[in-house]
């Protein structure tokens, strides 16, 4: 079994960081993409920020130059560094990972969340 936690939002002012982690534990025998992806009540999950295996990254253009993404493969561990936070950034923000559990065998796996509200 294979499961991911987030860890890190909170309650911050405008302009100020947060820094998201998430982490993947269970039998693991690969991880290749991982991602952050967000969303608020009535909307459909949006996505923010990816990195692949091999480092490459993508943003959303809504983040692009404020959020960084970065993962340590040793620790199976994905972060968002979130910069210049404004109230547009309030949403919950899901991790996302594919993970191969053994050869030929891949899944895409979403933890249950964390809150970032960011107030004005």
């Amino acid at each position: 079994q294979v499961r991911l936690v987030e860890s890190g939002g909170g309650l911050v002012q405008a302009g100020e960081s947060l820094r998201l982690s998430c982490t993947a534990s269970g039998t693991i025998r690969s991880i290749g993409a991982m991602g952050w992806y967000r969303q608020a009540p009535g909307y459909e999950r949006e996505f923010v920020a990816t990195i692949t295996a091999g480092g490459s990254t993508n943003y959303a253009d809504s983040v692009k130059g404020r959020f960084t993404i970065s993962r340590d493969s040793a620790e199976k561990s994905v972060y968002l560094q979130m910069n210049s936070l404004n109230p547009g950034d309030t949403f919950v923000y899901y991790c996302k990972a594919v993970i191969s559990s053994r050869p030929g065998s891949w899944f895409e796996y979403w933890g249950r969340g964390t809150q970032v509200t960011v107030s004005s």
